[in-house]
């Protein structure tokens, strides 16, 4: 015998209440008042207390701003009995709880069915819905009604297949509200970044954060994203993610061009382990010399083989009174005394400097480099509040 849906046990928890039987809500309470996290991890419920839980959350005088399922029982059970609470909330937290098609489809189902759904942020991180049940989010997401503004669908097994459902979906659907999407760890393809790129092109697109860290983005892929951006001068992109790629060089020039264009808007670029060298780094600090109208302000290199010549590139980047950096992070990057001495001295050649923030961990300044980087904190105009 099938169990019945929600909205019947719901129905029928109602006609409990109104008859004054609380038992079920005193069962459901005993098992919240357990101590801990996941309250009713190893419960097995009955679909009439899942819907005396269902009732209890829905009525509390507590606002559903956030669910997270690792609260009660990670589990795609669990998200498909509480969906009503779900749709309800504001964020839900669904990370690493065993989500697969089925469950991404009865979630994209009840919030198509539902349009006054409150739900704008979604974090299924970590599951395995894979193609197909990106391809249910993705109908979804070309729903003129959702509301959904961020997306997170890191390590979800997803291909160019499920990439393409996505941005297939966005493109067709102008009046999206979604403004970030994380795409981390999955194997998107040279399809599904074409996809993501034509996504990109299109000035309809609100995208403001993409994140594809570790998807095996070549220079060639990379070169298709910066073309899109520069494609289109009325992108509302501002924070790129492309960490843990293989870029290198040549796709990171393509990266300098687009962060050269003067209608760029991006703010913040992660480009942390991307096989980046003393050329890569010299092209993105020419960019950004040329570009004095540049947004960008927080700019990631960490693990990357810049060297000191790569170093004394953005150093003369630093002593341009035009440049807008505030964070810089120059984690294992090969930087010796020499490389440290250039960043010193730019900065303090530069009283103008908007850094507040930067990290030379693992690196090897040596006692010469420590003693200028000292010299530097020690100058009434250096305005670096963290230095790692």
């Amino acid at each position: 015998m099938e169990n019945p849906s929600p909205e019947k046990s719901i129905n029928l928890f109602h006609c409990l209440n109104e008859l004054k039987d609380h038992s079920l809500v005193q069962e459901v309470q005993t098992y919240l008042s357990r101590g801990g996290d996941r309250h009713l991890f190893g419960a097995r419920l009955s679909p009439a207390q899942w819907s005396a839980l269902v009732f209890m959350m829905l009525n509390s005088e507590e606002e559903l701003d956030e669910f997270d399922v690792w609260k009660y029982d990670p589990s795609e059970e669990c998200l498909l009995r509480l969906l009503p609470v779900v749709t309800a909330s504001r964020k839900a937290l669904l990370f690493n709880c065993g989500i697969t098609d089925e469950g991404c489809a009865a979630l994209a189902a009840a919030l198509r069915s539902n349009l006054s759904s409150h739900l704008r942020e979604l974090n299924l991180n970590l599951n395995e819905p894979r193609d197909s049940g990106v391809k249910q989010l993705s109908a979804l997401l070309e729903h003129p009604h959702c509301k959904l503004e961020k997306v997170e669908l890191e390590h979800c097994s997803i291909t160019d297949e499920g990439c393409a459902a996505l941005a297939s979906a966005l493109r067709s659907n102008p009046s999206s509200h979604l403004r970030e999407l994380n795409l981390n760890q999955n194997n998107l393809g040279d399809s599904g970044v074409k996809q993501l790129s034509a996504l990109l092109e299109d000035p309809h697109c609100k995208l403001e954060k993409l994140e594809l860290s570790d998807c095996r983005i070549t220079d060639e892929r990379c070169a298709a994203l910066a073309s899109a951006l520069r494609s289109n001068p009325s992108s509302h992109l501002r924070e790129l993610n492309l960490n843990d790629n293989k870029p290198g060089d040549s796709g990171v020039k393509q990266l300098s061009a687009l962060l050269e264009d003067p209608h760029c808007t991006l703010e913040k670029v992660e480009l942390y382990n991307c096989n980046i060298r003393e050329e890569g780094c010299a092209a993105l600090a020419s960019a950004l010399r040329s570009n004095p109208s540049s947004h960008l302000r927080e700019l990631n290199l960490n693990y990357n083989k810049l060297g000191d010549s790569g170093v004394k590139q953005l150093s003369a980047v630093l002593e341009d009174p035009h440049c807008k950096l505030e964070k810089l992070e120059l984690d294992s990057c090969s930087i010796t005394d020499k490389g440290c001495t250039a960043l010193a001295s730019a900065l303090r050649s530069n009283p103008s400097s908007h850094l507040r923030e930067l990290n030379l961990n693992h690196n090897k300044p040596g006692n010469s480099g420590v003693k200028q980087l000292s010299a530097l904190l020690e100058d009434p105009h250096c305005k670096l509040e963290i230095l790692e």
